[in-house]
């Protein structure tokens, strides 16, 4: 029975996955759970076929390893696949709906990304969890010392001054034990930025020795974060037809409510991966602050939009360019296909 299975649905767990196989016409072949040590050895017991996942934390595990026994894996949106759910949602019918999902034609998937892709990944995941909780102590310390009427400068980066309050044993404003508690504060606040400078440097480590990231950091308002985060995120760039799709997979393009042939634009789809997207616009507001009046277009463009709108349209026009130099080469100034840059 298993030889006639051509399209496999694999709803993946922790512990146990869901099986739903189907052959050439779409009739159930297959339908059982499996532990997540049976997996493997029913894959590899199975000819080649068409195997769905849905995108989530450990589907691009999985993707790899099943890739590697021959099979074809795609993985799509889960917000693609509720669609086909028939009935209550469950592992059965999710893995149905996987199932059918992964056989219509015009599906989008997700690429696959590889484990060198997760490794960089990794790391801005942790990054960004650490800057949480730096903001997060930053603002606890202010909050306890405005409890005995110590205001500090805005701004993260003079949080020193508190913080030498705090340490100084004769500032009479903080009592003894108020001050014993927040040093604990002060502390952590020391380790996690400690941590973030060395997340930093093994950053800057990486685009060194990456010729892609090397060519983005050419374009103004792409820096070390930004570069590895986009080569990190994207497998090939031939994955998009042009620029425009590239910043539309990044959210970076009008959302479109349109009927009647009457075309209605709104702002921004924020579709796609945030992360990215929130790296772009922040520099553009770079770009904004150090040549928004020494760029004749960027100066025309402030004076015509609001602040908030020309950040996004620079951003827009950022993941174009990096777009065309991945897909053709060369750098911003120096791009190895003139035509690419008009293209993106």
């Amino acid at each position: 029975m298993e030889a006639r299975v051509s399209v496999v649905g694999l709803d993946i767990a922790k512990s146990v996955f869901q099986v739903h196989a189907a052959d050439n016409f779409g009739r159930p072949v297959i339908r059982r759970k499996l532990k997540r040590e049976e997996v493997e050895s029913f894959f590899r017991a199975l000819t080649p076929c068409l195997v769905g996942l849905e995108a989530c934390p450990g589907s691009h595990f999985w993707a790899r390893l099943l890739r590697d026994m021959g099979h074809d894996v795609r993985l799509l949106p889960a917000q693609y696949v509720k669609p086909y759910v028939k009935t209550n949602k469950n592992d059965a019918a999710d893995a149905e709906a996987i199932c059918e999902a992964v056989t219509r034609p015009t599906m989008r998937f997700v690429p696959i990304k590889e484990e060198m892709q997760q490794e960089v990944l990794v790391i801005h995941r942790v990054r960004e969890m650490l800057i949480r909780q730096r903001t997060q102590l930053i603002n606890g310390i202010r909050g306890h010392l405005a409890e005995f009427g110590i205001i500090g400068p805005n701004r993260s980066h003079k949080i020193g001054l508190l913080t030498k309050l705090i340490e100084d044993p004769d500032c009479d404003e903080l009592p003894a034990v108020a001050r014993h508690a927040l040093q604990y504060l002060v502390n952590q606040l020391r380790e996690v930025s400690a941590k973030l400078f060395k997340i930093d440097r093994d950053l800057i480590a990486v685009a060194r020795n990456s010729n892609a990231c090397r060519r983005l950091m050419s374009i103004p308002g792409v820096g070390v974060i930004t570069a590895t985060a986009l080569v990190s995120s994207m497998r090939e760039p031939a994955d998009f037809k042009s620029g425009r799709h590239f910043a539309a997979w990044l959210g970076l393009v009008p959302r479109q409510h349109s009927t009647g042939g009457k075309e209605s634009l709104g702002g921004i789809s924020k579709r796609g991966n945030g992360y990215l997207r929130k790296l772009l616009i922040h520099g553009s507001r770079s770009i904004m602050r150090w040549r928004g009046r020494s760029w004749t277009w960027l100066a025309q463009l402030r004076d015509r939009r609001p602040a908030n709108v020309a950040a996004v349209a620079i951003a827009n026009k950022t993941a174009r360019v990096v777009w065309a130099l991945l897909r053709f080469g060369g750098t911003y100034n120096h791009p190895t296909r003139p035509v690419a840059l008009s293209m993106a």
